[in-house]
């Protein structure tokens, strides 16, 4: 199962433990249409926020083991399914919801504190649940998940500026505008010395929350460690693809290719345990 359409999830390929793909693949199908009712189409802002009410009204009627109404009935079986096998904890989906709807409005951030609030709720959810699936429950395995997922969101918003930035979605947070000689109230639209030098600024950010959640491939058992090495180094990678474009990424989305992937898979063997330095 590819989940390359929904940046914040891990891939759940043939490293994923069989027994495991079925809940992976209906919270990701969950995530998805919540996402895309959020973001994807023409419909007003009032639109999207009254359907993610009645979604969120679905996971609340299957959660309480009702059968889900006809509308996204085949996203809430499967959902159903898992959160009766696994307890899959509820509040973590909620989470997910709550983000999507702080997306409808295009909000601005005032600093990085901001920011990774909203990764609590739009990205570190995925990575609790996928611990949670794994019987991980060590507050240091949690702490170095949410470093992990906040980090891949991020890399994603440093990623995704030159698509973003047209559409009205500006995730730089105006603190860090204004430490760069920018002006908040105006969304930067081109590269320039005082855009290169945030972005590098804000990869930096990113790549020392990855490397502080990176120990935590060495705690999940089998295939999802390894899983979990190429999602670390996928993020990373792209972190050097930016800045070897010299964070020029206001005009262009870089991405990767073959032969990063087997730079990654090459990296993903020589994790070291503590912290990367």
């Amino acid at each position: 199962m590819s989940v390359e359409h929904y940046e914040n999830f891990p891939v759940a390929s043939w490293l994923c433990p069989p027994a495991l793909r079925p809940p992976i693949t209906a919270i990701y199908w969950f995530a998805r249409t919540a996402d895309d009712l959020a973001d994807e189409g023409d419909a007003p802002a009032e639109q999207r926020l009254a359907d993610l009410s009645a979604y969120r009204a679905e996971l609340q009627r299957v959660a309480a083991g009702q059968s889900p109404g006809p509308r996204w009935a085949p996203i809430f079986t499967a959902l159903a399914r898992a959160l009766q096998a696994h307890a899959l904890p509820l509040p973590l989906l909620d989470d997910l919801l709550q983000a999507f709807e702080r997306d409808v409005p295009s909000p601005r951030y005032a600093d990085r504190a901001e920011l990774l609030d909203y990764c609590r709720q739009s990205a570190n959810p995925v990575g609790r649940l996928l611990l949670h699936l794994h019987g991980i429950t060590q507050p240091q395995a949690l702490a170095q998940s949410d470093a992990i997922c906040s980090a891949l969101q991020l890399i994603n918003f440093w990623q995704d500026l030159s698509v973003d930035l047209p559409r009205g979605r500006c995730y730089l947070p105006a603190e860090d505008l204004v430490r760069h000689g920018l002006m908040p109230s105006q969304r930067p639209t081109t590269d320039t010395a005082a855009t290169q030098a945030l972005v590098a600024d804000l990869c930096a950010w990113a790549r020392a929350l990855m490397r502080q959640g990176a120990p935590l491939v060495h705690t999940l058992p089998g295939r999802a460690g390894w899983e979990l090495r190429l999602v670390v180094q996928g993020g990373l990678r792209i972190l050097e693809k930016i800045e070897a474009m010299h964070c020029r990424s206001l005009t262009r989305r870089p991405t990767l290719g073959p032969t990063d992937l087997a730079r990654m898979a090459w990296r993903s063997l020589w994790m070291p345990r503590s912290t990367l330095s």
